[in-house]
């Protein structure tokens, strides 16, 4: 079945599908060969959803289809094709998946399909509004998405490559356009590589390629850069539970743009990669570059790197920078993002799981959360819709 054949029929599913008023959120979403669901389907409402199970159950897998509502690969960063759903019953390939879904927004109703073409390998379609889009930039302009997963817990003692991630899923609930100009970085700096790699390359095309990394290398430091020193703000002004963060960003480039024009920084970027082109050659990519960047974070009231924080409070920094940034999409998008928080509450103590519980139930957008435990989302009773999930099978459930 294609993709614009599924999104979101008009028929009845399980639960309602009343969007709570001004909010954003996910009012419908239906899955289709999406890792260990053959065909699922939910209607909701704008409020939290709380999805709890054992291990392995398929609440990540649900948590990943939302995210793949965004541009990229979604909260795993999978390949497309590992996503497709198999089973060692099937003989034959996979047949690609799916997901549709209904989306409220401030500005109205929005229609989004997407999935793998099984027939063209890691190619992604997007439909919106059952127009076939570009690219998938287009879904950051319909819906802001951020989330929170494990595996996250280690980002500050890790490389910086997650931290970078990070920051660039937060730069693109600011800025949509941001996707493209990083996928267009990322893919210059590649073609750059392998001709570096295989040589003697032509110097007319790595002068174009780098001409390519210069422009939009540039752009992507430039708008990392002004997203943390507002985030930053935003992080300074946190007040609750949840302890504040100082933000900074680290990197030749970045620091270029501290110095000079963006003009003057994109001529200098230009002249670096043509004077390292032997060094790059050995090495492999390029030796400077937004590539190369870093997001420090400190843990401001007690002025020490967060890296050097306990795991408790490494977790209720990126807590406080997330509910930071969701403010600051709101005010600078007019809505805040949808938040995708896996087994968000590890590590927090009760007083801060409930306070956590309260700031969510209030925002202005969705909330879905993960968990094996039912019972410690009780702060959530009333407030959220509950939904048990055991072997790529959904229902409702109460606590």
């Amino acid at each position: 079945m294609g993709i614009a054949a599924q999104e979101a029929p008009d028929r009845a599913g399980f639960g309602t599908s009343l969007a709570l008023r001004g909010r954003v959120g996910v009012t419908r979403i239906v899955l289709t060969n999406f890792r260990n669901y053959r065909e699922a389907r939910l209607d909701l409402d704008t409020g939290p959803v709380v999805l709890t199970g054992p291990n392995g159950a398929g609440k990540t897998n649900l948590l990943e289809a939302v995210s793949m509502l965004a541009p990229g690969r979604g909260l795993r960063a999978a390949r497309l094709g590992d996503i497709d759903r198999r089973d060692r019953s099937e003989t034959g390939a996979p047949a690609g998946w799916a997901v549709a879904a209904s989306l409220s927004t401030r500005r109205g109703p929005v229609q989004i399909g997407t999935g793998r073409d099984a027939t063209a390998g890691e190619r992604r379609i997007v439909h919106i509004d059952g127009e076939t889009a570009r690219g998938q930039a287009a879904l950051g302009e319909r819906l802001g998405l951020v989330w929170l997963t494990p595996a996250m817990d280690r980002i500050f003692g890790e490389g910086p490559s997650g931290r970078r991630r990070l920051l660039d899923r937060l730069v693109l609930g600011l800025d949509p356009q941001h996707a493209g100009r990083v996928a267009a970085y990322e893919h210059a700096l590649r073609e750059r590589a392998r001709l570096l790699r295989d040589g003697p390359a032509d110097p007319t095309w790595l002068g174009a390629l780098e001409e390519v990394m210069a422009e939009k290398g540039i752009a992507v430091a430039a708008a990392r850069r002004e997203a943390v020193q507002r985030l930053d703000l935003a992080c300074a002004e946190m007040r609750g539970p949840f302890p504040a963060a100082r933000l900074a960003l680290i990197g030749a480039v970045e620091e270029w743009l501290d110095e000079m024009p963006a003009l003057a920084a994109e001529e200098r970027f230009k002249r670096a990669l043509a004077d390292g082109r032997r060094e790059d050659a050995a090495a492999g990519g390029a030796g400077v570059g937004p590539h190369r960047c870093d997001l420090a974070v400190t843990y401001a009231a007690k002025d020490i790197p967060a890296a050097a924080a306990s795991t408790g409070e490494q977790k209720a920094l990126l807590i406080s920078i997330l509910l930071a940034h969701a403010g600051l999409q709101k005010a600078v998008r007019g809505e805040a993002p949808v938040l995708l928080l896996d087994e968000v509450a590890a590590h927090l103590d009760p007083a801060r799981r409930g306070a956590l519980f309260d700031v969510l139930a209030a925002l202005d957008s969705q909330v879905w959360l993960s968990g094996t435990e039912l019972s410690s989302f009780a702060g959530l009773r009333s407030r959220a819709r509950f939904l048990s999930v055991n072997d790529g099978a959904v229902a409702d459930s109460t606590l």
